[in-house]
């Protein structure tokens, strides 16, 4: 019979310098490519694929990255039709949500951290043939929209 060794509940104790804001943030991007329900549906693999590059990339050259986590979601949603009637549907999307956690994040500003989210949003629209993303960081809610150019 082995015995286990970890940690009892005593030796647990709050980090030095951990302890700060919370500062969540959400990306929700698309999972079906376009707006046609024939559009292709990529796995959330290839976000994590995405957000993944762009980690490492970023920590190869000495920035500092978010990490988090990745959920497989449904949109639902409903519009009004010219006719009067509503029609109605739901859609794939990854969720990518986490922590700008203060022992790691403390020193950066909330605006470097949503530059960073603009950031990774954009690379995983890009991958997943997505127009919009939405983002959230603490408080505040935004779309980022490739569709919405000016000439």
């Amino acid at each position: 019979m082995t015995t286990r060794i970890g940690p009892k509940a005593q030796d647990y104790s709050v980090v030095a310098g951990s302890m700060g804001p919370r500062r969540d943030f959400r990306i929700s991007v698309g999972l079906r490519e376009g707006w046609d329900a024939e559009g292709r549906v990529f796995d959330v693999s290839e976000a994590v694929r995405t957000a993944h590059a762009w980690m490492r990339r970023r920590v190869e050259a000495g920035q500092p990255a978010l990490s988090g986590m990745f959920t497989r979601a449904e949109v639902a949603y409903a519009w009004p039709r010219p006719d009067g009637t509503v029609g109605s549907d739901r859609e794939p999307v990854a969720l990518f949500t986490g922590e700008a956690v203060h022992a790691y994040l403390g020193h950066l500003s909330d605006d470097a951290i949503e530059s960073m989210l603009n950031e990774l949003a954009v690379e995983l629209g890009a991958a997943l043939g997505q127009e919009r993303m939405y983002v959230t960081f603490t408080d505040r809610t935004w779309i980022l929209d490739a569709g919405e150019r000016s000439n």
